[in-house]
């Protein structure tokens, strides 16, 4: 039971889910207009059947509807093992189990309205449901259980996006109103209709006969079950032969066809896969030591990851390899203590990547300042120094990382764009000039030399994630980004300078820097160059920001 390539079962159960998704919502927002009057559902209604209840748009719904199942049992009977975490097998159980909560629904209505031309309009449907428990209740679940599949369905796709975090609010609020908003339409239209209503109200003319819309109703339950319980007894035939999966502790045997994530779940063994195994991420991949060179080479998808993470030729992913032979293999990210002690959220330990913005600061000769101080008044200052820099980050938009010793590392852009981080970096580091300058007048009797402050700051991709042990842990970043921003810092210092910010930051802000001497700066551990700008005081920084508003203000 294959159904296309893995990739194009992926584009078709996005799209078809997405055209389902839309269906839903348009229902749904039928329904919250008995908030208003049972009138204003049945207007709204005609023209949400002249959407769906058109050609097209009946081919596109029962199309996606029919697809959208067929792609969910092959995705079950694909999957070797039913061991999963709970957010997967509550999107399937939703799935599967929706069905059998609408049938009767649609049998009264849109197989009526294709069998006879007539159709139940609310006027008839909000009494026959309203009227008995059961019938409320069944509809209500089913709305809810629709909606909870859509949005686990839309979660799993969204939530490894870049912009997914800055939307999460809205997303989630959308969530929870569309449906509590349709089922308070629902009961507060049914309850004005409970006085009842002229008797030509509910004529129905060529009406079909209720045995034969019972036989089809049982026809449509039958086929489900039949659809489901097939797909559950080829589950249990053995696929013929099994393989032998070597791990660094143990050895398991499973039939062919398991992956390497679903053989590690059938036998309890721990394995990180933040994805939910649709080759998303790499942090269920493995070493293959012994065996690679007889399996299945990798899909185009389990390629691209790897060839993006620069996984050498022995490394593979564990969701997307089946093994055809015999293997050994080394988990490369470890998941002996998955679940068995504090551990960051699935998110927050694969980590996500991000254009951000990196600022480090740096108190100058502190040591030597420290040593002329009591330990006390030592502490006393440099709370204030960490005061003046947190306030400075955080009014400007960004986010104090760490601080280390007498350092600081802020970030910036972690909810909002590139653009407007590297804007804010910029901002901060003005903001932190003049609070040490503030520092340095009211500890000027106590000082021997004012404080200064070195700071190095760049834009670029990073790896934000939770990083640590326990307690110890936060959310931090690291990449490339940060080691050079770390090194500007240090440039700063040479050239006894307050900022040394790279290039493509600056332009990034939206600001020039064809007027402003630059220096092309080699890192350490990075290939090339870096075009670096040097400010003595980075409170040229506003002046900056001044001149460009004052070009791109109109001329009066």
């Amino acid at each position: 039971m294959k159904i296309a390539s893995s990739r194009t079962r992926k584009r078709l159960h996005l799209l078809t889910g997405a055209c389902l998704g839309l269906f839903l919502l348009t229902h749904f927002s039928n329904h919250a207009l008995g908030l208003i009057s049972v009138e204003t559902m049945e207007a709204a209604r005609r023209i949400f059947n002249m959407i769906w209840r058109s050609w097209p748009g009946t081919v596109l719904l029962y199309g996606s509807l029919l697809v959208h199942f067929l792609l969910a049992l092959e995705s079950l009977y694909r999957r070797q093992t039913l061991r999963m975490p709970v957010r997967e097998a509550l999107k399937i159980i939703f799935g599967l189990t929706f069905p059998f909560l609408i049938v009767s629904h649609v049998v009264s209505t849109r197989v009526e309205w294709m069998l006879t031309g007539y159709g139940d309009g609310y006027y008839q449907v909000l009494p026959a449901l309203w009227s008995s428990s059961f019938n409320t209740t069944r509809q209500s679940l089913a709305l809810v259980l629709a909606w909870a599949h859509g949005c686990l369905g839309a979660w799993f796709w969204m939530r490894s996006r870049s912009w997914y975090p800055r939307y999460f609010l809205f997303f989630y609020s959308f969530a929870v109103l569309v449906p509590m908003l349709a089922l308070l339409g629902f009961a507060v239209a049914a309850r004005s209709l409970e006085v009842g209503l002229p008797s030509t109200t509910w004529f129905m003319p060529h009406r079909t006969p209720p045995e034969i819309i019972g036989q089809i109703r049982t026809s449509i339950f039958v086929g489900l079950l039949a659809m489901i319980g097939g797909t559950l007894i080829l589950r249990t035939i053995p696929v013929s032969g099994k393989i032998r999966i070597t791990y660094p502790d143990r050895a398991i045997s499973v039939a062919k066809g398991f992956s390497v994530l679903e053989a590690s779940r059938a036998a309890g063994i721990p394995h990180l896969s933040i994805c939910g195994g649709r080759g998303r991420c790499s942090t269920c991949r493995v070493r293959v030591t012994e065996g690679l060179e007889r399996q299945p080479p990798a899909s185009d998808a389990e390629r691209a990851t790897l060839t993006r993470i620069g996984a050498p030729n022995n490394v593979r992913l564990a969701c997307q390899l089946r093994p055809s032979h015999n293997l050994s293999i080394s988990p490369i990210l470890g998941g002996d203590n998955v679940g068995l002690k504090a551990q960051p959220t699935e998110q927050q330990a694969a980590g996500r990547e991000r254009h951000i913005a990196v600022l480090f600061c740096d108190l100058r000769d502190f040591t030597l300042l420290a040593q002329k101080q009591l330990p006390f008044d030592t502490v006393f200052l440099l709370n204030r120094y960490f005061e003046t820099i947190g306030e400075a980050v955080e009014e400007s938009g960004g986010v104090i990382d760490k601080f280390i010793g007498d350092g600081a590392l802020a970030l910036f852009g972690l909810n909002n764009s590139i653009e407007e981080a590297c804007a804010q970096a910029l901002t901060a580091t003005a903001r932190i000039a003049k609070g040490i300058d503030v520092l340095n007048r009211n500890f000027m009797s106590e000082l021997d030399k004012p404080l200064r402050i070195a700071m190095g700051m760049h834009a670029g991709p990073a790896i934000i994630g939770q990083i640590g042990y326990g307690k110890a842990s936060s959310l931090t970043a690291v990449g490339d980004t940060i080691n050079a921003a770390s090194r500007l810092e240090g440039f700063a210092k040479e050239y006894d300078a307050q900022l040394a910010v790279s290039a493509d930051l600056v332009r990034y802000a939206g600001l020039t820097v064809n007027d402003r001497e630059s220096y092309n700066i080699s890192i350490r551990g990075r290939a090339g160059t870096l075009e670096t700008l040097i400010m003595q005081n980075a409170a040229e920084v506003e002046a900056m920001f001044a001149a460009a508003n004052h070009q791109a203000s109109p001329a009066v």
